[in-house]
């Protein structure tokens, strides 16, 4: 019975690292790295800071999702952030839930 716990905790903790990474490629793919980094600001802010000021915020998903898809502007200072036209919703709040994971 202990080994399959073992094996079981084992196969979870890789699943999650697949999906972490998996959510990270999504980023990476869809160019989010070009601006952001998940530690240190670059263009925009770093993914760790965006998921900080929104971790409270009950609808923060579905903003993010929002001004992934849409752009921003004014938000984190005097450069916009463009629409992503080329990022479906689906992973639009895939990255969202991402970001959000970060803090």
């Amino acid at each position: 019975m202990r080994k399959i716990l073992i094996g079981t905790v084992a196969a979870s903790v890789f699943l999650l690292a697949g999906v972490a990474q998996a959510d990270a490629d999504l980023a990476k793919n869809n160019g989010c790295l070009n601006c952001h980094n998940v530690d240190t600001k670059l263009v925009g802010p770093s993914l760790k800071d965006i998921a900080g000021k929104y971790a409270e915020q009950a609808d923060a998903s579905a903003y993010l999702t929002d001004k992934i898809l849409k752009g921003s502007n004014g938000v984190w200072g005097p450069i916009p952030m463009p629409p992503n036209a080329n990022v479906s919703p689906e992973n639009a709040k895939a990255l969202a839930d991402f970001i959000l994971t970060l803090k």
